[in-house]
C-alpha cells in the first residue's frame, strides 16, 4: 500500500524497528472498540518471553493513554474500518517478516481483513465483530451495540459506555469488583462508525467489513470465542469460522474458552486465551 503521508506513530515505528532487529517472528496485536494498544501489554510481555517480537498497533487518532483518551473523547470521531485496516497494513509493511496477527472484537474482524489481503503468516481472531456475510443477529449482540446504534448521529461521533453498559457488553462473566477495575483501567471512548458499517454490511456489496476468505496467501486462522460473551456470542463467532473454513489452502479452527465473556483478553482469564492462541501457532509451524 502506498501512502503519501505516513500514519505510523513514533511508538509503533519503534516497536517495528525492535521486531526487525530481533529477527524473531513478529506478532501484531490489534485492539477493538473501547480499548487502546495498552490493553495488550500483558500479552506482549508473555509472547516476548516465549520468543516472539510484539507490536501493538493504534487506531488512527488513538490517544497514547487511557487518561488522555478520556480527556479528549472526540479524536476517533468518524474513524472507519477501512481507516484502521489501511493503517495496520502500513505498520505491517514496515516489518521484515510476515507477522502473525492477533485481534480482539473489531480487532478480530480487522485481522481477518488483513489476512484476506495476504498480509498475515497466521491469524488469531478473538470474539470477532461480524464481517460481511456473517448473518446471525443474537439479541445480546443487538443489546450490546445499542448504546451506539440507538442514535444514528453516533455514526460520526465517539461513544463512551456507562459502567452498566460495559458490564453487560464486556465484563458480564467476572466479579463486580473486577468489572469495575477493568472499566477504570481500560475503557475509553470509541468511534460509532465501525458498528454502523458492520450493522449494514449485508445490505452493501461494497461493504468495508468484507474479508476475503479464500485467498491462498491467507495462512492458518483460529477463531476464539468466549462461552459467556454477550457482544459476540458463539453463534456469531461460529458463523465467522464457517465462512473462513471455505479457504481450502490453510487450516481454519475454532476454540471456545469456557466461562469467559468479551473482556477475555484483559481480564483474569487472559493467559488461558493467550495459551490457546500460542498452541495453535505452534501446531501450524508458527512457533517462536
Amino acid at each position: 500500500m502506498n501512502t503519501s503521508t505516513s500514519t505510523v506513530t513514533a511508538r509503533e515505528a519503534a516497536e517495528v524497528a525492535a521486531a526487525n532487529a530481533s529477527g524473531r517472528q513478529p506478532i501484531v496485536f490489534v485492539h477493538g472498540l473501547w480499548l487502546l494498544h495498552s490493553s495488550w501489554d500483558a500479552w506482549k510481555a508473555h509472547v516476548e518471553e516465549r520468543g516472539y517480537a510484539a507490536v501493538a498497533v493504534d487506531w488512527p487518532g488513538d490517544e497514547s493513554s487511557v487518561e488522555s483518551a478520556r480527556a479528549n473523547p472526540g479524536t476517533l470521531a468518524g474513524t472507519s474500518v477501512r481507516d484502521v485496516a489501511d493503517h495496520v497494513q502500513e505498520v505491517i509493511e514496515g516489518l521484515d517478516r510476515k507477522p502473525v496477527v492477533i485481534g480482539h472484537s473489531f480487532g478480530g474482524l480487522l485481522v481477518q481483513i488483513l489476512a484476506g489481503r495476504g498480509l498475515a503468516a497466521g491469524t488469531v481472531s478473538i470474539d470477532p465483530a461480524p464481517s460481511q456475510g456473517v448473518l446471525p443477529l443474537p439479541y445480546s449482540s443487538l443489546k450490546g451495540a445499542f448504546p451506539v446504534l440507538g442514535n444514528p448521529l453516533n455514526y460520526g461521533r465517539t461513544v463512551t459506555l456507562t459502567f452498566e453498559e460495559f458490564r453487560f457488553g464486556f465484563a458480564n462473566a467476572v466479579s463486580e469488583d473486577e468489572a469495575r477495575d477493568l472499566y477504570t483501567s481500560f475503557h475509553t471512548p470509541a468511534p460509532g462508525c465501525p458498528l454502523f458499517q458492520a450493522a449494514t454490511a449485508n445490505l452493501n456489496p461494497w461493504a468495508r467489513t468484507k474479508a476475503a476468505k479464500k485467498n491462498p496467501d491467507r495462512g492458518p486462522l483460529l477463531v476464539v470465542t468466549g462461552e459467556e460473551d454477550n457482544i459476540v456470542p458463539f453463534a456469531l463467532a461460529n458463523a465467522a469460522y464457517r465462512k473462513q473454513r471455505r479457504n481450502r489452502h490453510h487450516a481454519t479452527e475454532i476454540v471456545e474458552i469456557p466461562g469467559v465473556g468479551h473482556s477475555l483478553v484483559i481480564d483474569s482469564h487472559w493467559r488461558e486465551v493467550a495459551e490457546a492462541a500460542l498452541d495453535f501457532l505452534g501446531r501450524h509451524g508458527l512457533g517462536a
